[in-house]
């Protein structure tokens, strides 16, 4: 039986077309790295989210790594929650610094101002705040400004958080995340909101960080690909100031961008849709945890994660994972905690009891079917299903 899980980037028949006319065109005139399909992507990035600079590169793990590489930060410790993906943690190690792991809150699941000042130290260089599930951390605006105020590094990594904002009630306006700290980094994996195959997107409202992410993609030449292929002077090679990378996006993955970027509001919009009929559909299930969303909030939902309470559940997490699987219906766990992976294990020292909350969202949260190519019918399957166990 096919199942419900994996997330397919939706994409109607005359946006095929479109795809495939573009792809032509980019096939003849041999300008398949970061040409202007890539720059018209940064640009809508930056209209979108309101933000000054939008530098696309391969992947949201080497967007983080070249976002630290730019701030010239070396040697320095960075808070980092335990309950994220593995590259929120490998940028700080591979830029020569040294994370420091942190748990997170027990209701939010998200990092708070209090468990960073708690995990403070004098060689701090800055903070890797991790936004899970498509939502944006509570207490982001509060955490912003702490760390401005004691001169930190934010970097925020937004993979799962494209299109999500917070409402600032006091100034009435929204903030997009992707817009706070330093510098934020979006993933376009296939089962994010939109896709592009492979590929990240850093945005910044700091010119100077631009410039140099911007560089470092490119191995480090001084001048753009664009400038150098397209511009007035065809005799011009770039000088070489510092020592890059080459994590560019190509002009294919651009394409599927900016076709699927025009499409994010109404992405979001179904989902959350969506997601309000989970809540008021399951919240009755007394071993189900739902997430708790406040009215600030404007989620992209990534993902739809829920807590099993094994004491109260009928079977553990894992055997409703499996039940699940075995009418069709696929799911994960919401999250990993890197602590209890054995690389950080053995190189950070630590036990897997050392971050309960972390620990609890591992071994018990679950992430079910939330996705642009269901229908109806497919959710209320999902329903129907979990409220027989």
């Amino acid at each position: 039986m096919d199942t419900l899980y994996r997330a397919k980037p939706y994409i109607p028949e005359v946006t095929h077309q479109w795809i495939l006319r573009k792809f032509g065109t980019i096939l003849e005139t041999g300008g398949l790295i970061q040409g202007a399909h890539v720059k018209e992507f940064e640009d809508d990035a930056c209209q979108m989210f309101d933000v000054k600079n939008a530098v696309a590169t391969t992947s949201c793990g080497t967007g983080l790594e070249t976002v630290l590489i730019a701030s010239g930060i070396k040697g320095k410790r960075f808070i980092v929650p335990t309950q994220t993906f593995a590259a929120s943690v490998n940028c700080i190690i591979r830029t020569g610094n040294t994370p420091l792991i942190v748990d997170v809150d027990s209701e939010t699941q998200c990092l708070s101002l209090d468990i960073i000042k708690e995990n403070m130290t004098d060689d701090m260089g800055g903070v890797v705040l991790v936004h899970m599930s498509g939502l944006i951390t509570p207490e982001m605006e509060e955490i912003e400004k702490y760390c401005k105020d004691n001169d930190l590094f934010l970097l925020t990594d937004d993979a799962h958080s494209y299109g999500a904002q917070l409402y600032n009630p006091y100034k009435d306006e929204r903030r997009c995340a992707g817009t706070f700290g330093d510098a934020g980094v979006f993933s376009f994996y296939p089962s994010k909101i939109i896709t592009t195959g492979e590929g990240g997107m850093i945005t910044t409202n700091d010119d100077e960080i631009a410039d140099r992410v911007s560089k470092l993609r490119n191995h480090g030449a001084e001048i753009s690909e664009e400038q150098r292929h397209h511009g007035a002077k065809p005799y011009m090679l770039p000088d070489f100031n510092m020592l890059g990378f080459n994590y560019r996006m190509t002009d294919l993955q651009g394409a599927l961008g900016v076709v699927q970027i025009k499409k994010l509001d109404s992405f979001i919009s179904e989902r959350n849709e969506w997601a309000n009929y989970y809540i008021r559909e399951l919240n009755k299930i007394d071993w189900l945890m739902l997430p708790q969303i406040s009215s600030d909030y404007k989620p992209g939902w990534q993902s739809f994660v829920v807590f099993v309470d094994e004491v109260k559940a009928p079977f553990s997490r894992n055997e409703i994972m499996e039940k699940l699987q075995e009418v069709g219906i696929s799911t994960r766990p919401g999250t990993h905690a890197v602590h209890m992976l054995n690389y950080y294990k053995e190189l950070l020292r630590c036990d897997e009891n050392d971050f309960p909350g972390a620990k609890a969202a591992n071994d018990f949260s679950m992430s079910i079917p939330l996705h642009n190519r269901m229908i109806k019918e497919d959710y209320e399957y999902v329903v129907s299903k979990i409220k027989l166990l």
